[in-house]
Order: C-alpha cells, then structure tokens, then sequence
C-alpha cells in the first residue's frame, strides 16, 4: 500500500477532529475522502503529506511513518490544496519556471506539462487573466511538473463550471494511467463515482462507510424497485422481488410501451443522508 492509516487521532486543543480513522491506498489508484466542508477532508492531507503532526495512532507513506518524511520523499508528492500557488503577475510558462526551478526541472518540461493540461496556447497568458477552470488547470500543471508517484488533491474542482469539471476530471483518469496514485477530498458525489475506484465517508471526523461507489449504493438499496417510464408517458414502479414484475416488463416490452427503464439504487448523496442525517453539500 503507498499510504495506510490505522486509529489515527487528531485534535486542536479539547476538539477532536479526527476519530479513529483508518484508510489504505493501493498503488495506481484514486481513492477519495467524501465528506462536507468541516468533515476533516482537508487535515487528512496535510497529516499525510507530513505538514501536520498527530496524536496518536499510524500513518504510513511509502512505507515510512509520516513523522519521518524527509524532504526527498516529499518530492515525491504532487499537491494542490484549494487555490494556492500561482502568482497572477506572471504568465502560466514564468508561474512553472519557479517550481522547475525549485526541483531542478529542465525548462523543456515546462511546454511538455502545460501541454498535458489543455494549456499549450495559453503559455504567455498572465495567470490573472485566466478563467477558473484554466487556474485550475495550470495549478495541476504545477502538481505534475516533478512526474510525482502520489498526487494529493483537495476539492479540485470546486467552484467549477461543468465542462470545466470534466476537462479536470479527463486530466486526472489520464494521470491514473499512467500509474499515479491519486488522493482527492470532494463533496461531489458524481465526482467521486466517477473517479475512484474506492471511497471513505466521513463526517465529523470519522469513517462512516467505505467501499466502492458500486458496492456501497448496493449495500443500501433496500427498496430494490425499478422505474419504467411508459410512452404513454405515464410513469410505473415496480418491485425487483416480485414474480410478477419480469412477467410485466417483458409484456410491456413486446408491446413497444417502454421508453426508459432504472433500477432505484441510492446515489452517494442520499446513502450519507440516510448515515449521517446531512447532505454531503451542507456547509460547503
């Protein structure tokens, strides 16, 4: 596992903020941290990247404890926590010049990144006049300049229209690859259905689900219904465990009557609603 925490604590003065949370993260995977604003997304990351200490239990990156990290091995982290890094007084090329020079990078890498991102023709802009979506990508360029084994993003997207989403979403399947492994806090469940191959609900500091986004929709779909909209355009509910349902359906079939046909599984949203009684949004 790249990263494994087991009953780790955390508090600032009498609030404890973290509680007991335990998490691993294979190689090559995206693993997402879901959860509202205040959840604990945010200090996760910074314990494991080793800007933050603990209080007790483990936490281990590259097999090392976190309290350990030496600078090396934190260049083999790409981060990008909410907005920060960019200078808007320089153009996207002299924002990466800096970092490439931090890491020793050729300047050849620069072009290569912002090509990756979908900013090739954008090179000689001023950060500043950047829309959100192209900050966000340029921010990304950042993370990938030094090609790092684990790639830390916080709330990525956030405040981000939808084709802009789905552009960062693209640039982060393509990392995964490439075999990066990608950890990333979101609220936005349809974000973290797509993207990871495993997820941890968090609220208030503790783990309340984990699993795949398929397997933890399954394990609440207690009603187990189907939804069929007729093109009479009237609307049918049907249960999965009545005998008389696949009869139905195939009946309606033949006749031609069926438009649409869904299963009622529960989404992300309502399955932490049902866990924690509050939206996944609430306070972002």
């Amino acid at each position: 596992m790249m990263i494994t925490c087991t009953n780790l604590k955390k508090s600032f003065g009498d609030k404890q903020v973290l509680k007991d949370i335990n998490l691993s993260v294979a190689k090559g995977s995206i693993v997402g941290l879901l959860g509202p604003s205040g959840a604990g997304k945010t200090t996760i990351i910074k314990i494991l990247t080793g800007q933050l200490s603990y209080d007790s239990g483990s936490v281990r990156v590259f097999d090392k404890e976190a309290s350990k990290l030496t600078g090396e091995d934190k260049k083999r982290f790409g981060i990008m926590m909410d907005r920060f890094g960019l200078y808007d007084r320089l153009t996207c090329v002299d924002n990466l010049k800096i970092f490439a020079d931090i890491y020793g990078i050729k300047h050849i890498r620069i072009k290569e990144t912002l090509d990756e991102v979908g900013l090739k023709d954008d090179y000689k802009k001023l950060a500043a006049n950047l829309s959100k979506g192209m900050r966000a990508r340029l921010q990304l360029a950042r993370v990938f300049m030094h090609s790092p084994e684990i790639i830390f993003l916080d709330e990525p997207t956030a405040g981000l229209d939808p084709q802009s989403m789905r552009a960062i979403h693209r640039i982060i399947l393509k990392k995964k690859q490439e075999g990066c492994t990608i950890f990333l806090t979101t609220h936005n469940m349809e974000e973290a259905h797509k993207l990871c191959d495993n997820i941890f609900l968090l609220n208030e500091g503790k783990i309340v689900e984990q699993g795949t986004p398929e397997d933890i929709c399954r394990r609440y779909n207690v009603n187990k219904r189907i939804k069929l909209h007729l093109t009479n355009g009237r609307d049918l509910e049907l249960s999965q465990e009545s005998t008389d349902t696949a009869r139905e359906v195939f009946e309606l079939l033949n006749k031609g009557e069926i438009s649409t046909i869904h299963s009622t599984e529960p989404t992300l949203e309502t399955v932490f609603l049902e866990l924690t009684g509050k939206a996944l949004e609430e306070g972002a």
